[in-house]
């Protein structure tokens, strides 16, 4: 008896050894980067600001968790947890949530990847590749917040790949939770009974990508509901996004470009676009250079243009130091500033400067 139960005491244990040993691909990884920033005409008065940002260097700060598991067959579950917050305080990003970067779990295979839970969308993944500048601290986030933070909260996305085409997708029953405060929350977290509509939210993108250059269009609706940030503050309410953009590269240099429509309608309508194009070279292995260039056209009301350039010096494969230079020209009714984050007194142009660094783990 004795020995019948060792014996099965012992293949217990080795059948939960061997799934231990198949949970063991997790990965922590992060990225922390911040900087000393600079820029002018804060308020219609004038003045200066010079201190820290809060919301990104040349990349938004994070740490995250992700785990992929081999279930044979050619299929791999997954999920992802990824922290966003400010180095300058310690805060929590995205509305004050512990994971409010992607907080999901998925199946991968030959098909494509089905995620669920809060994820990127495909408004940034269109950005991905065309955008040089990226979500730093002088970029297109100054002009709408939304595209650097462009994820849905109680999501479903697919993404699949076949010979450089990419197809994908994500539907949200209630695309943010958190809000009112954060530089993306909006309050609307959905799934009201006898409301279907409220807060739903759906992305699609489809691209195309060899060695040396891609093409990508997207779109992404929004819906309101009651109760959440303006101007959505209804189930009738809409806000979309149109993005077509592409890239090309010929040996270190690389050039991107790209457009994006914006739709909002509510109680009043609004459109806007924006235009970019920018490039990236990389002069040395160690040293890389960027500058883009972006308009920015509110229907009827106000117009602007950043110019953007920075310098990258990468110490190692993980530390690098950087300096970046923005300046915009405000038309007399637009108060749009350099710097993400920032002020600027309306109808004053601006010119800030950022030297940062970034650890990447």
């Amino acid at each position: 008896m004795k020995a019948r139960w060792s014996l099965g005491f012992l293949s217990i244990s080795a059948a939960l050894a061997g799934n231990a040993h198949a949970q063991s691909n997790v990965t922590l990884y992060g990225i922390i980067d911040t900087g000393i920033q600079y820029y002018n005409n804060a308020t219609a008065a004038g003045g200066s600001v010079v201190g820290m940002p809060s919301l990104s260097g040349k990349l938004p700060s994070r740490f995250g968790l992700k785990g992929v598991e081999d279930l044979g067959g050619g299929y791999r579950a997954f999920f992802v947890l990824e922290n966003g917050f400010a180095v300058n305080n310690g805060a929590l990003g995205y509305g004050g949530r512990i994971f409010g970067r992607a907080a999901n779990v998925g199946i991968d295979s030959q098909y494509g990847s089905l995620t669920l839970g809060r994820q990127m969308n495909m408004t940034l993944y269109a950005l991905t590749d065309a955008d040089v500048i990226g979500p730093s601290n002088h970029s297109l986030a100054v002009f709408d917040t939304y595209l650097p933070n462009a994820r849905s909260d109680n999501a479903i996305g697919y993404m699949g790949k076949w010979r450089g085409f990419t197809l994908g997708g994500t539907y949200s029953f209630g695309r943010d939770a958190a809000g009112p405060a954060g530089a993306s929350a909006t309050n609307c977290a959905g799934q009201v009974p006898g409301d279907f509509v409220a807060c739903r939210q759906y992305t699609a993108m489809l691209a195309y990508a060899s060695d040396n250059f891609g093409v990508t269009a997207s779109y992404d609706v929004m819906r309101g509901g009651t109760g959440a940030s303006a101007p959505l503050s209804s189930s009738a309410d809409t806000d979309t996004r149109t993005i077509v953009d592409g890239y090309a590269k010929y040996g270190s240099l690389k050039f991107g470009a790209g457009w994006i429509r914006r739709n909002t309608s509510s109680t009043t309508h609004s459109q806007s676009d924006i235009f970019f194009a920018g490039g990236t070279y990389l002069l040395t292995p160690a040293i890389s250079v960027d500058a883009q260039a972006v308009r920015y056209i509110l229907r009827t009301r106000s117009d602007a243009t950043l110019v953007v350039g920075r310098v990258s010096y990468f110490l190692s494969k993980r530390t690098s130091v950087y300096s970046s230079a923005g300046y915009i020209f405000n038309s007399p009714s637009s108060a749009i500033p350099v710097s993400a984050g920032g002020s600027v007194g309306t109808g004053k142009n601006q010119v800030g400067f950022m030297v940062g660094m970034q650890q990447r783990f």
